[in-house]
Parts: C-alpha cells; sequence; structure tokens
C-alpha cells in the first residue's frame, strides 16, 4: 500500500473529483480526513469509505475561505491521528460570466474559494510537515491554469494564481522536505462542468452540444472527458513521490487539450 498509514486532509471531497481521490488514498491505506461545507455527506462518505478500507476515512466541515475553520479542521486531525502528511486543495466552484458583466461580488466568492482556500489549507498544515520535515500538498490547478477561455476571467485568475503559490511553496518547503505540486485536469464530467453547459451554450450563443464538442471537448486528442479516476491517479503519484525530485510542478490531466 503506498500510502500506508499516511494522513491526508482532501478538501471538497463529500462529492467529485475529490471524492475519487480521498477513495484511492483509501484504497492504498491512508488515513483521510474529507473536509467540506456539507458536513453530513462529508461523514456519510467518510463511513462508506472506511467501509471499503484498508485504510480509513472521517468527515469534518471545513468552510475553506474561513480562516477560523481551516485552522480550527486540521488541529482536529492533528489531534485525532498525530499529524498531516498530504493536503489536497481541491474545494472550488464555476461562475461564468463576460468580464463586462462579470458581478464584483460573484468574482471575490470565486477568488476566494479557490486562491484563498489554497492559501489557508497551505498554511494550516505547513507547521506540522515541517516539524515531520516530510510532507506533500497537492493543489487543484486546471487546464486553464495554463491558457484562457471566454467568460472564466475569475476562474483563469484563480488557477494562474494557485501555479504562483505552489511554485513559491516548493522552494519554501523544500528545505524541510514538503513538495508541492498543481493537477491541471482537463473537462471532468462533474457536477460542476454539467451545469457549465447550458450556461456556455447561453452566453456564447451555440447549441449544449456544440459547448460539449468544440469547447470542452475540441482539443483534445480523442474527444473524450477526463475523468475522476484519471485525476485521483495522479494525485496517488504526487502523494506517495518519495523525494524532491518532482515539486513545484504542474501536471496537465487533459487528453491532450492542453500540452504546457
Amino acid at each position: 500500500m503506498k500510502l500506508d498509514k499516511k494522513i491526508a486532509i482532501v478538501t471538497g471531497a463529500a462529492s467529485g473529483i475529490g471524492l475519487a481521490i480521498a477513495k484511492r488514498y483509501v484504497a492504498e491505506g491512508a488515513i483521510v480526513a474529507i473536509a467540506d461545507l456539507k458536513e453530513d455527506a462529508a461523514q456519510a462518505a467518510a463511513a462508506d469509505l472506511t467501509k471499503q478500507g484498508p485504510g480509513k476515512a472521517i468527515g469534518i466541515a471545513m468552510d475553506v475561505t474561513s480562516e477560523e475553520q481551516v485552522n480550527e479542521g486540521v488541529a482536529k486531525v492533528v489531534a485525532q491521528f498525530g499529524g498531516v502528511d498530504i493536503l489536497v486543495s481541491n474545494a472550488g466552484i464555476q461562475i461564468v460570466h463576460r468580464i463586462e458583466d462579470f458581478p464584483f461580488a460573484e468574482w471575490k466568492k470565486l477568488i476566494s474559494i479557490h486562491l484563498d482556500g489554497a492559501f489557508l489549507t497551505a498554511k494550516a498544515c505547513l507547521p506540522h510537515m515541517y516539524k515531520k520535515k516530510s510532507g506533500s500538498i497537492i493543489f487543484m490547478g486546471s487546464v486553464h491554469s495554463k491558457e484562457a477561455s471566454p467568460l472564466k476571467s475569475a476562474y483563469v485568475a484563480a488557477k494562474h494564481g494557485i501555479l504562483g503559490l505552489a511554485r513559491t511553496l516548493a522552494k519554501e518547503g523544500g528545505p524541510y522536505g514538503v513538495r508541492s505540486n498543481v493537477i491541471c485536469p482537463g473537462f471532468v464530467r462533474t457536477p460542476l462542468v454539467e451545469k457549465q453547459i447550458p450556461e456556455q451554450a447561453r452566453d456564447l450563443g451555440i447549441s449544449e452540444d456544440e459547448v460539449v464538442k468544440k469547447v470542452m471537448l475540441g482539443n483534445t486528442v480523442d474527444q473524450l472527458f477526463t475523468t475522476v479516476e484519471d485525476v485521483a491517479e495522479v494525485a496517488l503519484t504526487l502523494a506517495s513521490f518519495e523525494t524532491s525530485a518532482l515539486t513545484g510542478q504542474s501536471i496537465v490531466v487533459s487528453h491532450g487539450w492542453n500540452m504546457n
């Protein structure tokens, strides 16, 4: 088991990509804290994963934009299990508008969840990793960490910012054995993406079928969505990699949509 008895926190993990990563980690023997706004859903997911074993999971409430909640959640994990070995900063949302129509409140909400959440969770976990002289922090970026698309100014700005945060953390964390990397998925058919299809069709003036075939999958090599399992497998590789030979990197998982 690649993560036997390793202690991981995965944010936004009650569903979607986060849940797939938590499941993969538990299958490799990890103790996983599923941190989510929806505490009941997090606890239910944790109970289900624990039954599957061989690792185990707990569910905790966490609003990643709240420094108090983040600190309390991390402290709870440390008190119960003795430390933190892996952080996957995955919590995120999507809001699409043209820049001139983008409500400032919605801009700030998206930036806060993605970028402030990444910063606050990393900040809370780092002292515990530094104490152990080891750790892996994985940020969830996107192909939009590398390039832009219409209607996604806030998301693109946040995901570009995550690259800068991860690279700085890699420089600071290196002397303490802490690695920092970014996973950059293409379109994964989660509820977050399903919601975008009619919104983009409306704002771009095209059909929903065209959104899928041209906007989302048009630049892939095989016209396929990335799966949550694809992303989870990369997250396992980054969590279990044993040296700082792999740090400060961004790995694109997009069926060739982006090759930077």
